[in-house]
């Protein structure tokens, strides 16, 4: 819902604004009376047409320091999350970029969000890091210490994925919910848009600057759980079967090109082997965002699981 008082003093500046994460931030800001501009490598996602001149967009490379310097230009409070790169150089030089522009606008407040939980050092074998976390851990690191002041954001697993059609489909036609962790995986999935509210607080809140917090769902629950409830919802049995993280490299290889699909199948490779990490405790996130997420059966009831599911594939 729209508001009806329009904020002139801040600017917001939304790194990512046409991708999943980043958009649901832009939408949030934008709906409650903020202007918005976004930053991205496309165009303006035509979403955003019906927000008027509330919303400006930046098309540009985080790579690029003149292209990230003018999208800071005039920005007062900022959201980044940056692109599925996990090149250790590449983002490195993205963040330097970021903290330099961000630092000569005089942002106000900036938060990132990492895109995952980040596992406490050492990282496992130093011969195999996983670079999605090791190159979030020295993003964070590196903004937190910048003189930005700057919050860090840990989402945990989206429950978007869920949506895709290679989730929804099985799902729905077959009774089975596949996904790449363990059945007895706790994972506290959390919506895109208790993930913009987050990200909200985080932005406007006194007293934040220099924390960095684990957000986390309204329930946690194990893939077999997931399934239950799932299937309560639509109607049928679902059972959770543990997708191989290869077959999930190899599918996500074809819509991502595969150093992305690699990047991100070694993340559920070491969950697989990490229980906790998306079940850590969120009551200190909860307290000092005062965000309180949307339960699961209540996510569960408002998708359009036949929609998404698509037709059924002989």
């Amino acid at each position: 819902m729209a508001s009806s008082a329009f904020d002139h003093r801040h600017h917001y500046l939304v790194l990512g604004a046409s991708g999943a994460q980043g958009g649901a931030v832009a939408r949030r800001l934008l709906a409650s009376g903020r202007r918005v501009r976004g930053f991205g490598r496309g165009g303006a996602a035509p979403e955003y047409a019906r927000f008027g001149r509330a919303y400006t967009h930046a098309t540009g490379d985080l790579t690029d320091p003149a292209a990230v310097g003018a999208a800071f230009r005039g920005i007062t409070h900022a959201s980044v999350v940056l692109p599925l790169v996990f090149g250790p150089e590449t983002v490195a030089r993205m963040v330097a970029n970021i903290v330099d522009a961000a630092g000569a606008a005089g942002v106000e407040r900036l938060v990132l969000n990492t895109g995952n939980r980040l596992p406490e050092p050492p990282l496992g074998d130093a011969a195999r890091p996983v670079p999605a976390f090791t190159t979030r851990r020295a993003a964070a690191a590196a903004l937190l210490a910048s003189g930005v002041p700057a919050v860090v954001l840990r989402p945990p697993v989206y429950l978007e994925n869920l949506c895709a059609p290679w989730a929804a489909g099985p799902a729905v036609h077959a009774g089975v919910l596949r996904y790449p962790l363990p059945a007895d995986t706790p994972v506290a999935w959390l919506s895109h848009a208790d993930l913009a509210a987050a990200t909200d607080a985080a932005l406007t809140r006194d007293g934040l600057a220099g924390r960095a917090l684990d957000l986390g769902g309204a329930d946690t629950v194990t893939g077999d759980g997931l399934a239950a409830r799932l299937g309560a919802r639509i109607g049928r049995d679902v059972r959770y079967e543990a997708q191989d993280a290869d077959d999930f490299e190899a599918a996500l290889a074809s819509a991502l090109g595969p150093d992305t699909a690699s990047g991100v199948a070694a993340t559920y490779r070491w969950a697989a082997h990490d229980p906790g990490l998306y079940a850590t405790d969120t009551t200190a996130a909860r307290d000092a965002l005062g965000v309180r997420p949307t339960p699961l059966d209540a996510w569960l009831a408002a998708q359009p699981w036949n929609a998404l599911a698509g037709t059924r594939q002989s």
